[in-house]
């Protein structure tokens, strides 16, 4: 089932995990993503809009479809890597699968206003 987080992701339409339980998974969710940074740029990658999507099953499985800021990025290779290792940190956490996407591209305005005032981008 998809998870609401804060910055846009898709809500389920119904989840076998109770309302609070599911809203108290996602912030931790959100809250080891928010530990993973690009390393060419000082702001972590849900902030950057890199998180396309976060589908949590019943039995807490959890599916992140995910972009870089360029396909050309030098840590394209390591990045899913250190999405899963990240999340696999959340207490009660199933199997993690992270699908990297370049469809849509990331553009800037996928970021958060957090991230655009920390990079001087207004």
């Amino acid at each position: 089932m998809s998870a609401e987080t804060p910055n846009m992701l898709p809500v389920a339409e119904a989840s076998a995990l109770p309302p609070e339980e599911l809203k108290d998974f996602t912030a931790k969710l959100v809250t080891a993503l928010k530990t993973v940074y690009d390393p060419e740029i000082p702001v972590d990658i849900y902030e950057l809009g890199l998180i396309y999507k976060v589908d949590v099953s019943d039995n807490k499985d959890v599916a992140v479809d995910m972009t870089l800021t360029a396909p050309n990025c030098p840590v394209a290779g390591e990045m899913p890597g250190m999405v899963q290792s990240a999340l696999e940190t959340v207490d009660g956490i199933g199997k993690v699968t992270v699908n990297l996407t370049f469809d849509p591209p990331w553009t800037p305005e996928q970021m958060s206003e957090e991230a655009k005032l920390e990079l001087n981008m207004f």
